[in-house]
């Protein structure tokens, strides 16, 4: 078990900063993953596996890339050819990152975003996302909510459109997702791709919704995969697979209940005996359940330590990336904010 970080379009710099902080996997959460695209629009091999190479020559491994489902959730259900064309041109990428030497790719199953409802001040005074559920409405969830990989602040990149947001639209836009239709189509991901990813010995690095919604939904959407008995019925889906597990959000997790750090190990302690714990979201919350804020991960209400001292009770050996930080006018790029959690990390491994 190691530190890691997942990168958006990472710099030579960028990449030799997470080397000199001891990092010893790298994800790329690039998406779309300009440097490994060839001329036909899908992922080329060889520039997979130059990619793989340059983080290979800093003392890193290229731990996973994140695979650019788009709207094919959304698709599956209203739009059944443009899921197709897009599921065969993911079927194509899985065996690109295989060919180039790549052996998981990560996906989210977020068709609405990750849903937010404001924000607190935090410690010397950074902002810190909240998602509380009694006070959600249509224009917070616009303005607080994250798209894919584009943060509340990043407004031009917002604005531009689906491409952008990683096909995912605000819960108000959906037209509802009822249980039926949310287990629809995570089962037309999982049987669009598994086979070839099984083929090829890639895993699927599955991240659960964020963050669990009320019963009922949120305006009609529900996120079937908000519970732990939801994160088993996902697994039920092939029981017997080695290519189907999680990019184990530990804060998304956490969300799931009122007593975070109980959850949080219990999920550990089913999921990775099986193996299904590809890479880990190394992050923290304060609160739980419908009323929760992000925080660094010293200060939340996760166990963080009862965490790591979990992941080598059964047996993990993966990586442990920073995710979702506050956010703060005086490290804009969050660099510093990384390094923090990278060197909290470090020092729950040494001392565990």
């Amino acid at each position: 078990m190691y530190i890691g970080e997942q990168l958006i379009n990472p710099t030579d710099s960028r990449l030799r900063l997470s080397a000199q902080l001891g990092c010893k996997g790298i994800v790329i959460d690039t998406r779309p993953n300009n440097a490994v695209i060839g001329e036909d629009g899908l992922w080329d091999a060889g520039k997979v596996a130059a990619q793989r190479r340059s983080i290979e020559s800093l003392g890193m491994r290229l731990e996973g890339m994140a695979l650019d489902v788009g709207s094919i959730l959304l698709d599956s259900l209203r739009a059944p050819e443009k899921a197709a064309a897009k599921a065969k041109e993911l079927r194509h990428n899985i065996q690109a990152a295989a060919d180039g030497g790549v052996d998981m790719v990560k996906y989210t199953v977020a068709m609405v975003g990750i849903t937010r409802t404001g924000e607190v001040e935090g410690r010397g005074g950074m902002r810190c996302s909240t998602f509380k559920a009694d006070e959600y409405k249509a224009e917070n969830d616009a303005r607080f909510s994250y798209w894919g990989t584009v943060l509340p602040d990043d407004e031009d990149a917002r604005a531009g459109g689906a491409a952008e947001t990683c096909g995912q639209v605000m819960a108000s836009q959906a037209g509802g997702i009822s249980e039926a239709d949310g287990w629809r189509a995570i089962q037309y991901l999982v049987e669009a791709l598994l086979p070839i990813a099984e083929k090829a010995g890639v895993k699927l690095a599955c991240h659960p919704h964020d963050p669990a919604y009320p019963p009922g939904g949120l305006n009609g959407v529900h996120h079937v995969l908000g519970s732990l008995d939801g994160l088993r019925r996902f697994i039920a889906l092939a029981p017997e697979s080695k290519s189907l597990g999680f990019n184990f959000c530990q804060g998304t997790i956490a969300e799931m209940s009122r007593n975070p750090t109980e959850t949080v190990l219990e999920a550990i302690r089913t999921f990775g005996p099986q193996n299904r714990i590809f890479m880990v979201h190394f992050r923290n919350i304060r609160g739980g359940y419908l009323d929760f804020r992000e925080a660094m991960p010293d200060e939340g209400s996760v166990d963080m330590a009862a965490c790591i001292r979990a992941y080598r009770e059964v047996g993990y050996k993966g990586v442990l990336c920073p995710d979702h930080v506050p956010f703060s006018d005086v490290d804009p790029d969050r660099e510093r904010f990384f390094s923090f959690c990278l060197g909290y990390t470090q020092a729950l491994l040494q001392a565990a």
